[in-house]
């Protein structure tokens, strides 16, 4: 049975149920039915001796007799006679009827118990018993009451052999009829069964043919339907499509990784053979090929760890726990380590802005080590006017207050890196001497009128940061492959980047429930805009 096919199996349990069913119905029929049998005996037996009443008249004389074209019967009775009507049912369904006279003398009809009925007293109408070798037989009088008629019974008889005939009847047919309808029904089953369960068979085979073949891209083809099983098929073909998408993405990913990594393979091994090749090299010589080697290593090293951090967060996400997180003290955190490096003499201005202010509008703040906030008047030469030891920001009158600032749930190491990989792409393609603008706010077009994008969740129930440069730019045929890995607008200035930054910050705002948008120009920079959902 275990190895029973479906259909089979469905099939079997089908009929079996139908067969009891079928039998307990039998069973059922045969005690109830022969009790409602018996009483339709009864039921008929009184109705046709009632009927019989109507068809006995009595005249004083044969000249007051109406004649008719009738075949009636007359019998002399006391001074006048009876005339029964040709309409006198003595015999009909098995049901005998019979005139008596009060003394038990019969005078018209027929009795096939008359001898042992003889002493049988007339109750008016009433049901009597008798079972005669045997046999129960029904009894039923009737008085008949009019002028003349005084002392006249009608007596009808009717044998229980009679309902058992029907019942046998009724049981011979069902026994020919049922097992009949019963096969009839199995067999219905079975082709109903192997077309409702035909799409799990269609199911199977694709599924085969994609473990024997290796193509992800088959789905399973079936006719239009809602049911369960064409819900099913739907789900597999779009499992079917993520394992494909997924399968294409790991291919390319690997070959875009081995891409990267034979690079600064290459130039490892050449520079060692070149270094091997020298007969007498000099100090100099193998400090070079050292700082070549420990150059590609080091951008080997951050390739590696970029494709692992991207490879953890694509596929283990739930290694990265959420948390409330305070993303104001973030942003301040990594803008103010940031703001050190100063490369090609880029300055970073930064500005947060909280949720409530002292005076009840939005404003902004800085750490709690600092005695004052930046206010709203944000100036884009923050930086520019300060020494690179400095960290303070411009100062306005608002006091800082940590109940201000802008909470999300996240994961503090990836928010971190998130913010990290967009100044570090900020700087890498900035102009000497340039600018970059981080600022995070509860209004997706706060800073200060710079940019335009809006994200497409810009309500007030979200974060938006943004980060802002007057770099190169982003050619606009460029702006749809920016966030694809390994993708580099301009590969001469991506000193030592691995090409992984935007796809990172991509999937990291996914995994928030967030969203990235870019507005680019080329020649006047850049602006990155995330947009986090408040909690």
């Amino acid at each position: 049975m275990k190895k029973a096919s479906i259909r089979l199996k469905i099939t079997l349990w089908f009929a079996a149920i139908l067969i009891v069913n079928v039998v307990l119905a039998y069973l059922v029929v045969l005690s109830t039915g022969r009790g409602v049998i018996q009483k339709t005996v009864r039921d008929n037996l009184i109705s046709t001796v009632e009927s019989n009443i109507d068809e006995v008249e009595y005249y004083f004389s044969l000249s007051a007799i109406q004649k008719s074209s009738d075949v009636d019967y007359y019998l002399s009775y006391g001074d006048g006679y009876l005339e029964i009507d040709d309409d006198f049912l003595d015999k009909v369904n098995d049901v005998y009827s019979s005139l008596y006279q009060a003394d038990g003398t019969l005078l018209y009809g027929e009795n096939p118990i008359a001898a042992d009925t003889a002493d049988l007293s007339f109750l008016d109408t009433e049901v009597q018993r008798v079972r005669v070798n045997g046999t129960l037989y029904y009894v039923f009088d009737r008085a008949l009451t009019g002028d003349g008629l005084d002392g006249l019974w009608l007596r009808g008889i009717v044998s229980e052999e009679q309902g058992e005939l029907e019942l046998s009847a009724i049981s011979r047919a069902s026994l020919i009829l049922l097992p009949g309808l019963v096969l009839l029904a199995i067999f219905g089953g079975f082709l109903i069964a192997g077309r409702v369960l035909a799409p799990i068979r269609q199911i199977a085979d694709t599924a085969s043919q994609i473990r024997q073949g290796d193509d992800l891209k088959k789905r399973i083809e079936l006719s239009e339907g809602k049911d369960e099983l064409h819900q099913l098929a739907a789900e597999f073909n779009k499992m079917f499509a993520r394992l494909d998408d997924s399968f294409q993405e790991q291919q390319q990913f690997v070959s875009d990784a081995s891409h990267e990594l034979r690079t600064p393979v290459a130039v490892i091994n050449a520079q060692c053979e070149l270094t091997l090749e020298e007969e007498n090299p000099d100090t100099d010589e193998y400090r070079e090929a050292l700082e070549t080697i420990s150059r590609q290593g080091q951008k080997l090293n951050r390739l590696i760890s970029d494709m692992l951090g991207f490879t953890r967060l694509k596929l283990q996400p739930e290694r990265y726990a959420k948390e409330t997180l305070d993303l104001t003290a973030l942003v301040l955190d990594v803008c103010d380590d940031m703001a050190l490096i100063r490369e090609n003499g880029i300055m970073l201005s930064y500005s947060v802005q909280g949720n409530k202010s002292p005076h009840g509008s939005e404003g902004y703040h800085c750490r709690e080590n600092k005695n004052t906030c930046e206010n709203d008047d944000f100036r884009e030469n923050i930086r520019s006017s300060q020494s690179s030891d400095s960290r303070e920001n411009i100062r306005g009158n608002e006091s800082c207050d940590e109940e201000d600032h802008i909470r999300i749930y996240g994961n503090y190491e990836l928010v971190t890196r998130l913010l990290t990989n967009l100044i570090s792409n900020a700087y890498r393609y900035g102009k000497p001497d340039g600018h970059i603008w981080v600022s995070l706010s509860l209004n997706a077009d706060s800073d200060n009128g710079k940019h335009s994008v809006l994200p497409s969740d810009s309500d007030k129930h979200s974060a938006f940061l943004s980060v802002r440069d007057d770099g190169i730019g982003i050619a606009p045929d460029q702006l749809k492959s920016i966030f694809r890995r390994f993708y580099q607008v301009d590969p001469s200035r991506s000193n030592g980047g691995s090409g992984l930054g935007l796809a990172m910050v991509q999937e990291i705002a996914d995994f928030h429930g967030g969203t990235v948008t870019v507005e680019s120009k080329p020649q006047r920079g850049s602006t990155f805009i995330v947009s986090f959902p408040l909690p």
